[in-house]
C-alpha cells in the first residue's frame, strides 16, 4: 500500500517537518511493515513557459522539429537558471499551439533516469532547455506529445514553480498490508493507524459525506444459488447515478499525481474519481456506462463455460463457482476483479451507474487467482472490505464528479445491505494482562479498544466487546488481547529468557551422538547435509532389490520421490559436486536419519488430534504407527588422497583402511567396542568390504559396513574408481554404550611388550583371529593391535601372515618376560586349534 504524505495528512495531522522516514518509523510502531519510499525523482528549476512562437524545419530524415521562443518569465524579470526571460528550445512534438501554457525544464534542472538538463547545440539551434511530457515528468505514461496545462485543467503565471503546481514535490510511504489488516489497505485505514501510534488527531473521511435515499430505484436482485462455505457471494451493493458528464474534462494535476504515487496510473476522469475513492476509502468501485446497460443488474453465479470480455480484451472461460455482474445482455462483470468491456466508460460516456458493493473475501480471491487476474479491487475484497462504507464512497464518487466532471446527481439508485452486525465479544477481565504477561490498567484496555473504533458494555464486571464493520479480524479475546498490546506498544512487553530448570543437560544418547561429530570433524572429516529424498534406483543400488521404500506424496522434485533407505548417495552428490568445482581430495560425513519401512506395510499420517487438546496414548501410537522406522546412522565417503604430495612423501589415495580408521574413530567416541570381519554388501567391492557388529546379550549384531565401492556404481557418480565408505546405525552403536562412564585406570605397574607373527590360509579373518589370540592370552593381555599383513616372499601361496603387537599388564605386580611369553603362547595354542595357525619363523 503506497501513501502519498499529503492525501494522509487530509485524515491525521501531520506535524511540520514530517519525513517519509518518520511516518515509517511511526507505523512499524503499531505493527506495519515499511516496504518503500517513493518520490517523483525530479529536481531544479521547472516551470510553466507560454509558447510564444514556433517555426518548422524540416530535415534530412524527413523528421519536423519546432525551433520554439517560450517565455519562462515575467518581462524584465530573469528565469529561475539565470537567463533571459524568453529561452529558444527545440521541441520534436506537434501537439500545441503559440499561447499554449507548457512545463519547461530549464538548464539545471534533473529529470527521472536521472536525465539531466542543459543547453546543448541541436538541428543547427542551441537549446535552452526542454518543453516536458508527462512521461518525463513522471506523471504517466503518455508520450505523444508535450504535457499542456489546459488538458489539466490549470492555468498560472509564466515562470510559476510547476513542481509545487502539479503536486510533484510530494513523496508516499508504502508499507506492506498483511491478510488480516485489510483496513489498512486504505489512506483511511493507514491515517488511523497513523493517529493509533502518533496520538495525532484522527478525521474520518467516511463521515463527511451524506447518506443517500434513491428516488427512483435502479433494479438489482442477488441470485447467489451457489454460495461457498455457507456465504453468499454479495452482501452488499448499491448504485448511484450521474449524469451530464463532460467526458473532455481532464483530471486534475492533483489527483493525476496523488494515483501516481499510489501507483495507479491515470487513465480518464471518470475512472480515476473510482480508483481515487479505492485508495481513499479501501471499498472499490466500479462505473458502467449507464446508456449502455440493458435493463436491470443481477448478481448471479456463472454458468459452466458461460463467457465474457473483461476490461483489457482478454475472453475468458467461466465456471459455476465465479461471482458474475449480469445485465439483460449476459455478463458485463467479474464481481470484485474486473468489469466487462460491453458496458465499459469510454470517451463519449455522459451517463455514469456508480457501483459500490461487498463481496465474498474466499469467492473474489479464487476467481482472481483461478483467471490469473490480480487487481487493485480484488486485492482488498480477499482481505475483507468495510460493509458499511460502500455507501459512502459510493456518495464520494458522484460527488468529485459532479465537482469535476460538470455532471449532476441524480436520483436513480439502489441500496442492497445483508451484510452480518458484528457479534460482542466476551473479554473477562485480566485475561489480556494474564496473556501477554504485562499487567494492563482497567483505562488501558479500554482506552486501547476505543481507540480502534470498538463499542464497549460493562457486563458482571467484564467487557462485551463490539468490533466495528472494518474489522472482521477481531473475532475473540485473544485478537482484542494482540490490538491492546499493539496500542498500547509492543516496548512494553519485557523480553525474559527462560531460566533452564537446574540439574539437566544432554541425554546420554546426545552426548554420544554430539562426540562422534566433533571426533570425525577434529581427524579430518567435514560434516555435511545432504539430500533426504533419492530416485528409487539409489535406495535399491546400495540395498538391494527387494528393499521397501517409502515413496512421499507430495514430492519436491518427481524425479527423486522417495525417502532415503541409506545414507551414501546423498554423500557420494555432495562428493560429485565437490569434485566438480575443483575440491578432488574430500572427506565427508554426515548424521542424519534413514527410513526402513516393513514390506507389505502402508504408512500414512492418521487423524491428527486438534492442536488445543492433549492426544491420548492410543492417539500417539497411531501417529507413532503411520511412520517408519527411522533409525540414526552415520556415513562417510572418501575420495581422492587422505596425504597430498609433499617433498620426500608420495600422495596416499584414500581407500578401505581409511573407512576402518573413521570406524575405529566412532568406536572410541562412543566407547562400544566395533567389530570387523569380512563381509558382502551390494554396491561394495568383493573382498575389500567389511562388516561391522556390535557384542549384545544375544549376541553378534550387524550395525554396519565399510570398505570401498565397486569402481562401476562409482563411475555412475562421476568419481575416481577407488572411493572409500562406511555407514554405521548410530543408533545400534549408542544402545550398547555404557550408561555411567567410567574413568580410565591410571596403571602403576610397568607393561611388558611382545609381537606375534602368526601364518594362516587367507580366507580367515584378521578379526577372528584376533578374537582367537585374546580369547586365548588371557587377562593379563592388555592390548592387541594389527600392524602387518604380508604375502609374498617366504610365505606359502594361499596363505598370509598376521602379526599383531601385543601389550600385557599385572594390575598388582611386575610381569616377568616368561609370564608375558606363557600368556602369547597360550593365545597362539588356541589360533592354532581354531585356524591351523603357526608361528611365522
Amino acid at each position: 500500500m503506497r501513501v502519498p504524505l499529503s492525501w494522509l495528512g487530509e485524515f491525521v495531522d501531520l506535524a511540520a517537518g514530517t519525513t517519509p522516514e518518520d511516518v515509517h518509523a511511526a507505523l512499524v510502531s503499531v505493527g506495519l511493515e515499511e516496504e518503500d519510499i517513493h518520490r517523483f525523482e525530479l529536481s531544479g528549476p521547472i516551470v510553466v513557459g507560454e509558447v510564444l512562437e514556433f517555426v518548422g524545419e524540416p530535415q534530412k530524415n524527413g523528421k519536423i522539429i519546432n525551433w520554439c521562443q517560450v517565455r519562462v518569465a515575467a518581462d524584465g524579470e530573469l528565469a529561475a537558471d539565470g537567463g533571459p526571460a524568453v529561452h529558444g528550445i527545440v521541441c520534436g512534438a506537434h501537439n500545441f499551439a503559440v499561447g499554449d501554457k507548457v512545463v519547461v525544464t530549464l538548464p539545471g534542472a534533473v529529470l527521472p533516469g536521472p536525465f539531466p538538463i542543459a543547453p546543448r547545440q541541436t538541428y543547427g539551434h542551441v537549446s535552452d532547455g526542454m518543453i516536458a511530457s508527462a512521461r518525463e515528468l513522471g506523471l504517466g505514461d503518455e508520450h505523444d506529445g508535450i504535457l499542456l496545462l489546459a488538458s489539466l485543467g490549470l492555468d498560472a503565471p509564466v515562470g510559476t514553480d510547476a513542481v509545487a503546481l502539479l503536486g510533484l514535490d510530494d513523496s508516499a510511504v508504502e508499507v506492506n498490508v498483511t491478510p488480516d489488516r485489510g483496513y489498512a489497505f486504505s489512506i483511511r485505514g493507514i491515517a488511523r493507524e497513523y493517529a493509533h501510534a502518533t496520538g495525532a488527531t484522527f478525521r474520518d473521511p467516511a463521515l463527511t459525506t451524506a447518506s443517500f435515499s434513491p428516488s427512483t430505484v435502479f433494479p438489482v436482485a442477488i441470485d447467489d444459488q451457489a454460495p461457498i462455505r455457507g456465504r453468499i457471494g454479495c452482501t452488499v451493493f448499491t448504485t448511484r447515478a450521474v449524469r451530464g458528464i463532460d467526458p473532455t474534462r481532464p483530471t486534475p494535476a492533483w489527483m493525476v499525481s496523488r494515483l501516481g504515487l499510489a501507483g495507479i496510473r491515470s487513465i480518464s476522469l471518470i475512472v480515476d474519481v473510482t480508483n481515487y475513492v479505492m485508495v481513499e476509502l479501501g471499498q472499490p468501485l466500479h462505473g458502467y456506462d449507464l446508456d449502455k446497460l440493458t435493463d436491470g443488474i443481477v448478481v448471479r453465479r456463472a454458468e459452466a463455460g458461460e463467457k465474457i470480455t473483461t476490461l483489457d480484451g482478454s475472453v475468458r472461460t467461466l465456471v459455476r463457482e465465479d461471482l458474475l455482474i449480469t445485465d439483460g445482455s449476459g455478463p458485463i462483470g467479474l464481481a470484485g476483479v474486473m468489469g466487462g468491456a460491453t458496458t465499459e466508460i469510454g470517451s463519449t460516456s455522459v451517463n455514469v451507474l456508480v457501483e459500490a458493493a461487498n463481496f465474498d473475501p474466499v469467492s473474489i480471491a479464487r476467481s482472481a487467482r483461478r483467471h490469473k487476474l490480480p487487481s487493485e479491487a480484488s486485492r482488498r475484497f480477499e482481505r475483507g472490505v468495510d460493509p458499511a462504507v460502500a455507501s459512502v464512497a459510493a456518495a464520494r464518487v458522484v460527488q468529485l464528479l459532479v465537482d469535476l466532471a460538470g455532471g449532476v446527481a441524480d436520483g436513480l439508485g439502489s441500496t442492497h445491505d445483508v451484510s452480518r452486525v458484528p457479534v460482542p465479544i466476551h473479554l473477562p477481565t485480566g485475561f489480556i494482562s494474564g496473556l501477554i504477561g504485562l499487567e494492563y490498567t482497567g483505562d488501558e484496555v479500554r482506552n486501547s479498544l476505543l481507540e480502534i473504533g470498538t463499542t464497549l458494555e460493562e457486563v458482571d464486571g467484564d467487557l462485551a466487546v463490539t468490533p466495528p464493520t472494518w474489522r472482521p479480524d477481531l473475532t475473540d479475546k485473544w485478537t482484542l488481547a494482540e490490538e491492546v498490546a499493539r496500542i498500547v506498544g509492543y516496548d512494553r512487553i519485557p523480553s525474559v529468557l527462560p531460566v533452564a530448570p537446574p540439574g539437566r543437560g544432554f541425554t546420554r544418547a546426545q552426548t554420544l551422538r554430539r562426540s562422534v561429530s566433533q571426533t570425525l570433524a577434529a581427524t579430518g572429516h567435514t560434516e555435511v547435509l545432504a539430500y533426504p529424498f533419492l530416485a528409487a534406483t539409489a535406495n535399491t543400488t546400495f540395498n538391494g532389490t527387494d528393499v521397501a521404500q517409502v515413496r512421499v506424496a507430495n514430492p519436491m522434485d518427481g524425479a527423486a520421490p522417495f525417502l532415503r533407505t541409506t545414507l551414501l548417495p546423498g554423500l557420494l552428490h555432495v562428493a560429485h559436486r565437490n569434485r566438480s568445482r575443483g575440491l578432488v581430495d574430500v572427506s565427508l560425513f554426515e548424521q542424519g536419519l534413514v527410513f526402513q519401512p516393513e514390506a507389505g506395510v502402508t504408512y500414512g499420517t492418521p487423524t491428527v488430534p486438534p492442536g488445543g487438546a492433549l492426544p491420548s496414548a492410543e492417539q500417539i501410537a497411531a501417529l507413532n504407527d503411520g511412520i517408519p522406522k527411522q533409525p540414526l546412522h552415520v556415513g562417510l565417503v572418501l575420495v581422492g588422497a587422505t596425504r597430498r604430495h609433499q617433498p620426500g612423501l608420495p600422495a596416499v589415495a584414500a581407500g578401505w583402511q581409511d573407512a576402518l580408521t573413521a570406524v575405529a574413530q566412532v568406536s572410541l567416541a562412543t566407547g562400544v567396542q566395533i567389530n570387523v570381519r569380512q563381509g558382502a554388501r551390494p554396491a561394495m567391492h568383493p573382498g575389500r568390504t567389511a562388516e561391522l557388529t556390535v557384542t549384545t546379550e544375544t549376541g553378534e549384531v550387524v550395525v554396519g559396513y565399510a570398505g570401498e565401492l565397486l569402481p562401476t556404481v562409482a563411475k555412475d557418480y562421476d568419481l575416481p574408481s577407488v572411493v572409500a565408505v562406511a555407514e554405521i546405525n548410530l543408533d545400534a552403536v549408542i544402545n550398547q554404550a555404557d550408561t555411567v562412564v567410567s574413568a580410565s585406570i591410571i596403571h602403576t605397574k610397568p607393561a611388558a611388550t611382545q609381537d606375534l607373527s602368526l601364518v594362516v590360509a587367507d580366507s580367515v579373518p584378521a578379526g577372528e583371529l584376533r578374537a582367537a589370540i585374546v580369547e586365548g592370552a588371557g587377562a593379563l593381555l592388555e592390548r592387541i593391535e594389527l600392524v602387518d599383513d604380508y604375502r609374498g616372499t617366504g610365505i606359502e601361496p594361499g596363505q598370509k601372515s598376521l602379526t599383531f603387537a601385543l601389550r600385557f599388564r599385572a594390575p598388582d605386580r611386575t610381569l616377568t618376560a616368561a609370564e608375558a611369553s606363557d600368556a602369547r603362547l597360550a593365545g597362539v595354542a588356541l589360533a592354532s586349534v581354531r585356524f591351523g595357525a603357526t608361528l611365522r619363523e
